[in-house]
């Protein structure tokens, strides 16, 4: 068992991380999924706000987000069909994100289109 010895005090990290598992109702494949996806997440802020802020699409690629958001999608029905735990919501969110990129990618590239 790992365990943790300072000034006397002992912890039992695997008792810990089970505790907080099961506090926050989130089975240990969440967990890593929940890393994945707020890794991801982190970076969808600035892609739309470089888009929003040039006003250029130049290098997106509509099939590429239509990839991600069908991606969402699945991860999402799977989170409904078998265990929606905190990890659906940072699908929502991500959705959210992506989905407004796409929308600016698609009002952008209309407007390049028209010049």
């Amino acid at each position: 068992m790992l365990q943790f010895t300072c000034s006397s005090i002992s912890i039992d990290w695997i008792v810990m991380f089970e505790f907080l598992i099961q506090s926050l109702q989130i089975k240990s494949m969440s967990i890593f999924e929940a890393g994945m996806l707020i890794c991801f997440g982190a970076s969808w802020p600035f892609a739309v706000m470089k888009t929003y802020k040039t006003k250029s699409v130049k290098g997106k690629s509509r099939l590429f987000l239509t990839l991600i958001i069908i991606g969402y999608i699945f991860g999402m029905i799977n989170k409904i069909l078998n265990s929606v735990d905190i990890v659906f919501w940072l699908y929502v969110v991500n959705l959210l994100l992506v989905g407004s990129d796409f929308i600016l990618c698609l009002l952008y590239r209309n407007r390049e289109e028209n010049r």
